[in-house]
């Protein structure tokens, strides 16, 4: 994204623009493309959840495992650092990849809470993200700063979370969750200002519109998926 931002020297735009036409459009194609993204996960999760050969497979299987838990990190790097040098039907295909693979990786879940936690930890994700996204968007207050606070706290929560992976401290774990809805929380917001910002800076170029529209989708569809899993670790009951 950090490219698509630069394109910004000479298109900067104050964040309280008026209602644009072209900003809606953009906007909207972001969302569908997280939103599908979504659906496209959920659905491979549930199905691999209820395949007894894919949960044998992956649970007797170490390379396999690992291989599921790597790629989707391997596949946001791909994209990020090629994004531009790919079309846009490629760029499209591999975060259409990305979710169905993210998706296979999160199988656990139906296995460790119990699906009513689920749908709750959903809704719950859901209207929490819909409503910080609109106060990202309509904002006029620049919070560019906020952003990268909420970035180095990222950083934190990682940096502890591979810690407690030794100390396995439950009470840790539950800090580390809380922190996390923070975060993501803040991040949510600031990515969807940025989006206007990076819409008027690829405005006029179809291919580069388009491109941005998936890795804005991807960042919200990271910041959602990250939310969701976090609450559902702070309100989910376990089977």
């Amino acid at each position: 994204m950090k490219d698509f931002t630069k394109l910004n020297a000479q298109n900067s735009v104050d964040t309280g623009v008026a209602y644009d036409a072209g900003l809606r459009s953009f906007m909207l194609k972001v969302y569908n493309y997280m939103g599908l993204a979504l659906l496209l996960s959920a659905g491979c999760a549930y199905f691999a959840s209820q395949s007894e050969a894919f949960i044998t497979a992956v649970m007797g299987n170490k390379l396999l495992s690992l291989a599921l838990m790597f790629a989707p990190l391997a596949m946001v790097f791909f994209l990020s650092f090629r994004v531009h040098k790919m079309s846009l039907q490629a760029a499209q295909l591999t975060f259409w990849a990305y979710s169905a693979i993210l998706g296979l990786s999160l199988f656990w879940i139906f296995a460790v809470y119990a699906q009513a936690s689920i749908t709750k930890a959903f809704f719950v994700t859901a209207a929490t993200f819909g409503a910080v996204s609109l106060y990202g968007y309509t904002t006029k207050k620049d919070l560019t700063g906020m952003g990268h606070f909420m970035l180095m706290g990222l950083i934190g929560v990682i940096i502890a979370s591979l810690v407690n992976i030794f100390l396995k401290s439950s009470a840790l774990d539950f800090a580390l969750s809380i922190i996390s809805v923070i975060v993501f929380v803040g991040l949510i917001a600031y990515d969807n200002q940025k989006l206007k910002t990076i819409y008027y800076a690829v405005a006029g170029n179809a291919d580069l519109a388009g491109k941005a529209a998936i890795m804005g989708a991807l960042n919200l569809y990271m910041d959602f998926i990250n939310l969701f899993l976090n609450i559902l670790r702070i309100i989910g009951d376990r089977r």
